[in-house]
């Protein structure tokens, strides 16, 4: 399928850039052509400007047309002017006003009737032979002395033209040879990110089925059991029924998580945005996240370092009150749920500080979530935002509450975190804890 998209894209690529090349030399065929055939008018008018004046006019009686012009005079005596256009390999031609041709600097006739055209025409003589001519009609007064047709050959433009016509060519084959690689290339590249989408959209999809299909092919046994056994005890059914009420949780949190990472995705997640104390919101969190640590003999701390000569409102950030928290819960309670063993041996603690840094030229809160804990793997950590990805099943081995997780929680903070113009990443190694810096810019 992605083979065939490639080959589309190259396929397109290659047809528009060769429209365009072709549109591109057309252009350029046809402006040069009009410019040689230009040049040759404007010779050929020079031409008639220079013979018109020097034609000698003699009375003649009123039936004969009361004026005409003296041939032998005006051409046969003008032998520079006749050598002259000669050179420029033009050649003259003497109409009467009837039509009759008179006088040529041709040694055949041209096989072409007379035709006024004094803007310059193109006129074909046989399949290799072309003229342009431009024919002028000399008057006196209201009396037509007849008709001069100066005409010039084309081979000076046919060639030029034709030579054009072999380069332009070759150079749009090349092109289009080259282009159609650089398209294939290009296309290779522009496909990369939507096979990568695919494959994540497809573990994706086997994560969601595999963390929808076990609660509830769970809850669809329990009710099948209800259902069967109606004369079982009331204790009995009471314990499968908060199965199901457990279950039911667990789906209702998958959902809503996913939904919330699909929004954010689409860019239609609409984030209420207002100046808020990141001091006070995090006191908040830990405040709420305690309960839980101290119930499995964890201490969670909160150190705010706060400079005394700065304001009292130097912690504001313009942000989602319901999205940071979010993102703050998701920390600690990962940190809380898997940053530790069953076995706790030693003193178990989560510090979470809050200051204010200075980086490239901007200041950002820096919050730091670490932890004593048994650690992350450094080969899990670029899989840590992932989605429904857990980690290695050692750092979870043991906590009761794993199995109640979506798998979605740092994802979700990942989502939450660039929303807000932030960063996050994490630092750790086996047996020496984990630390989760997010920054997030000040508030302007």
């Amino acid at each position: 399928m992605f083979q065939i998209t490639r080959r589309r894209l190259a396929i397109w690529y290659t047809t528009v850039t060769a429209v365009l090349l072709i549109i591109f030399a057309v252009g350029i065929y046809g402006y040069v052509y009009k410019t040689l055939i230009d040049r040759i008018d404007d010779t050929l008018k020079h031409v008639i400007e220079i013979i018109e004046p020097s034609l000698i006019v003699d009375e003649v009686s009123i039936n004969d047309g009361k004026y005409r012009v003296n041939l032998e005079a005006s051409f046969y005596q003008h032998p520079n002017t006749t050598n002259q256009v000669e050179d420029d390999h033009i050649d003259l031609e003497w109409f009467s006003p009837n039509g009759e041709l008179l006088w040529q600097t041709l040694d055949e006739s041209l096989p072409i009737p007379l035709s006024f055209n004094s803007g310059g025409k193109t006129i074909r003589i046989s399949d290799d032979y072309l003229l342009r001519q431009i024919t002028k009609r000399v008057e006196m007064g209201r009396y037509i002395l007849g008709y001069l047709r100066v005409s010039h050959p084309l081979f000076d433009v046919i060639k030029p033209i034709q030579q054009l016509i072999i380069d332009l060519s070759l150079g749009i084959i090349l092109m289009i040879i080259s282009v159609a690689g650089i398209g294939w290339f290009l296309s290779g590249i522009a496909i990369k990110p939507v096979i990568e989408s695919y494959q994540s959209l497809k573990q994706f999809t086997a994560d969601a089925s595999h963390e929808l299909r076990n609660p509830i092919a769970t809850i669809k046994t329990n009710i099948q059991s209800l259902l069967s056994y109606p004369e079982i005890d009331s204790q009995t059914q009471q314990k499968q029924l908060k199965i199901v009420e457990r279950l039911t949780e667990r789906l209702n949190n998958l959902v809503n998580d996913l939904l919330f990472l699909a929004r954010s995705d689409s860019g239609i997640i609409k984030s209420n945005f207002a100046p808020i104390p990141l001091d006070a919101l995090l006191l908040e969190v830990v405040e709420e996240q305690k309960i839980i640590a101290q119930q499995k003999n964890i201490n969670l701390s909160l150190d705010i370092l706060n400079d005394e000569s700065l304001s009292e409102n130097l912690f504001m950030i313009n942000g989602d009150w319901i999205e940071i928290s979010r993102l703050f819960t998701n920390i600690i309670s990962n940190s809380i749920i898997h940053g530790f063993s069953s076995d706790i041996k030693e003193i178990a603690t989560i510090k979470v500080t809050l200051e204010l840094i200075k980086k490239q030229h901007k200041l950002f809160y820096q919050i730091t979530v670490k932890d004593n804990g048994i650690g992350i793997n450094e080969s899990i950590l670029p899989h840590l935002f992932d989605r429904f990805y857990r980690g290695d099943f050692a750092r979870s081995r043991g906590n009761s509450n794993y199995n109640s997780s979506t798998g979605l929680g740092l994802a979700i903070a990942l989502a939450i975190v660039e929303n807000h113009q932030g960063k996050i990443k994490v630092e750790s190694s086996i047996n020496k804890g984990s630390n989760f810096i997010i920054h997030l810019p000040q508030f302007n």
